[in-house]
């Protein structure tokens, strides 16, 4: 990496920076076709708050002319890392690398004494990466709904009060389906008929705990088309919270384990239902890199790594036994689409739903503002990216608006309360696809 001379202090900060972060910026030619794509320019309107601005801010950083917490800190913070900037530019600059780079250095920097950093430093070191703490919590949601307390906590506005954000957040919810139903890691499901494929499914944390329902019936689904599924024992959080907050030895941590846990199966395909998930997954490669032990095993994890999706259009077709009646409209995973690269197969399944009308929406390409936990540190930057995507929504007439992520669907559920548009629900594309088959 040359950088050129710097004081000590500014040097110190250089070196928090990957060694290759640097010479990325170097590759932006500020031509500005990634301002059209970015989604915080948009409801911004300013330099700083684009693709272009945020690399030549990191370079500036990384060459001592700015501070990192004063100058780069904010516009760092402001991005929701969709990664759409990525498909407009023309160069390939790796923008997500240089962003985890750049949230790296700044968390490295940056003293631990304010209440939200010490919450979210405290949720991904000592929650996510522990499925049976993350699983206590999903009960604990479980039994807050079927007790009635969130009736009562609506009613009396009590959360609301305390925090606006954290009411809506849980108004989104989905309905917790009970642990009795959640199919356990260390379990082999036969295929239903001749095995076709034998699959290893990646549970992840979110899913596992709160939506517990979507992944039942992914395995459901899987096995309908010939898959035999296994449930990896010792899995864990994909990691990708911990990149996107900068936090990259955890993160890798969670890679080995995963790559391990994952590797003590036959499986010839890795399967997930989250957009945000597989996009790390895949990205097990490039973050173990430079790791000689483990750099092989993860370019074979990340080979192996597909989305539902992909494996349904794949080996289907599915055997419908319903119609599925209504509007139905689709609104891309930002990684699914941007990292993944996955755009054609979930709305091939949509169209072969018997019954289905499928509209497509203005903006489908377009963040919806979750961004991981975006929408919970900055809320109301969140809500002004929303309150767009909903007016394309509502021009589409949808009576279902489909996602492939949990931050996605729930983000689309408080758009749907914020607006009051009862007739419209969220669903998640396996939910819609279990329905047709006559899954409950």
């Amino acid at each position: 990496m040359n950088v050129p001379a710097t004081s000590n202090k500014a040097n110190g900060a250089v070196q928090q920076l990957h060694t290759d972060a640097y010479d990325w910026t170097n590759q932006c030619v500020k031509c500005g076709y990634c301002l059209p794509a970015c989604p915080t320019y948009e409801s911004m309107g300013v330099e700083s708050a684009s693709p272009r601005g945020r690399i030549n801010l990191v370079k500036l950083a990384a060459e001592g002319k700015i501070d990192f917490q004063k100058d780069l800190s904010g516009p760092i913070e402001l991005c929701l890392g969709c990664r759409a900037c990525e498909t407009a530019c023309p160069v390939g600059v790796p923008y997500g690398h240089i962003l985890e780079a750049a949230k790296e250095a700044i968390g490295n920097d940056q003293p631990v004494n304010d209440y939200m950093t010490k919450i979210k430093k405290l949720a991904l070191i000592h929650l996510f990466p522990y499925p049976k703490r993350l699983n206590m919590l999903g009960t604990g949601a479980l039994l807050y709904q079927k007790t009635g307390l969130s009736k009562l906590v609506r009613q009396t506005r009590l959360l609301h009060t305390v925090s606006p954000v954290l009411s809506h957040l849980e108004q989104a919810l989905p309905a917790i389906e009970s642990p009795a139903k959640r199919i356990r890691t260390g379990t082999i499901i036969p295929a239903k008929g001749q095995t076709r494929l034998r699959v290893a499914f990646f549970t992840g944390c979110i899913m596992d705990s709160l939506m517990s329902r979507i992944n039942r019936l992914t395995i459901e689904l899987l096995t309908l088309v010939g898959c035999e599924v296994i449930l990896p024992e010792n899995q864990c959080c994909c990691g990708a919270l911990h990149s996107h907050q900068g936090e990259a030895l955890q993160a890798k941590a969670l890679a080995k384990k995963n790559i391990l846990a994952f590797t003590q199966t036959d499986a010839e395909v890795i399967v997930n239902n989250a957009g945000g998930c597989g996009a790390s997954l895949q990205e097990y490669e490039r973050l173990l890199a430079d790791d000689a032990e483990w750099s092989g095993a993860a370019s074979d994890f990340s080979r192996k790594s597909k989305d539902i999706s992909q494996i349904l259009h794949h080996i289907g077709p599915l055997p419908f036994t319903a119609e599925y009646r209504g509007i139905v409209t689709f609104q891309d995973s930002c990684h699914l689409r941007n990292v993944q690269k996955v755009q054609k197969e979930p709305r091939l399944l949509l169209q072969s739903i018997p019954g289905i009308t499928y509209v497509e929406m203005e903006g489908y390409d377009r963040c919806c503002g979750s961004g991981g936990i975006y929408n919970l540190l900055h809320f109301e930057e969140s809500m002004k990216i929303l309150d767009g995507k909903m007016n394309d929504l509502k021009e589409t007439r949808a009576t279902t608006v489909v996602t492939v992520n949990p931050g996605c669907q729930m983000q689309m559920n408080i758009g749907i309360q914020r607006d009051g548009e009862a007739g419209i629900k969220s669903m998640h594309l396996v939910e819609v696809l279990a329905k047709a088959c006559g899954l409950k």
